[in-house]
């Protein structure tokens, strides 16, 4: 009797293994061509039933084949963008709200007291410091009580963030002596004057400061009478807090070019030439 086993008869042992490989290559080239191209017929199908389940997804006609580059990814980065914006701006909203509450609680003695004023606006606050108190007439030398409220002050503007713009401002009195020759120098060197004390007073990260001398160019009000020049003497520290907003529109408004221009890419071979 011959032994069947030592005969070599049978299918050879790679075999299987070919057949295994080309069974996966054809699985790899069915999926690519499934991405490529999908029926209209089954895809009107699925999207209707889409559409009831989530409500979603839009109709589209049976003419129109849709391909694996149609996929509408431009208008849900737009959708999705629209709501992020919408999110970030009442985070902003909140934050700047927030921080106007620190600062009146902070520095509630001085505002019932009108030493200085406190304007809200969109993302926006400004502190506004009158003169009298603040600073000697003529001089950029800070009084001892303006240097303990913007000792309280920093405390605060050191926990929050946004851009610290702190801008001097004058009357139309000319001024000139050995220290100032004008205005202009006056205005410049009180606002320095201010940013250096939050600086000594808290870790204020010194790129957030700008400093900005405005003369008498910038008026709340006619320099018409004494009172109203007093009015006009300040400084006014306003903190901007808009800019991660504005960040943010910009990052989306730059990813939805490159949507485009990667869909307008993917879809120009699939067009009938």
């Amino acid at each position: 009797m011959i032994d069947e086993e030592s005969s070599g008869s049978g299918t050879p042992a790679w075999v299987v293994t070919f057949a295994d490989l080309m069974s996966l290559l054809m699985c790899f080239f069915v999926l690519l061509l499934s991405f490529s191209e999908i029926d209209a017929q089954k895809f009107r199908q699925i999207a209707g039933e889409l559409s009831q389940a989530f409500g979603v997804q839009r109709d589209v006609p049976v003419e129109d084949v849709p391909t694996g580059s149609s996929i509408a990814f431009s208008e849900l980065l737009a959708e999705s963008g629209s709501a992020m914006a919408a999110l970030e701006r009442t985070d902003a909203e909140r934050l700047t709200e927030a921080t106007a509450a620190a600062l009146r609680e902070s520095l509630a003695h001085e505002l019932r007291q009108g030493q200085i004023q406190l304007d809200e606006g969109p993302r926006r606050l400004v502190l506004r410091v009158q003169e009298q108190g603040s600073f000697p007439s003529g001089s950029a030398s800070v009084t001892p009580a303006f240097e303990d409220l913007l000792r309280r002050m920093a405390g605060v503007l050191a926990r929050v963030p946004g851009v610290l713009t702190i801008e001097g401002h004058t009357d139309d009195v000319p001024i000139r002596n050995e220290r100032f020759e004008s205005n202009w120098d006056l205005s410049a060197a009180r606002a320095a004057a201010v940013a250096n004390t939050l600086l000594r007073h808290a870790e204020i990260d010194p790129a957030r400061l700008q400093v900005q001398g405005h003369a008498e160019t910038r008026p709340r009000e006619p320099n018409d009478s004494p009172e109203q020049r007093a009015r006009n003497r300040r400084v006014e520290i306003i903190i901007d807090q808009s800019g991660d907003l504005d960040d943010l529109q910009r990052e989306l408004e730059r990813l939805r070019e490159d949507a485009g221009t990667l869909q307008h890419e993917l879809e120009a071979p699939s067009r009938p030439s």
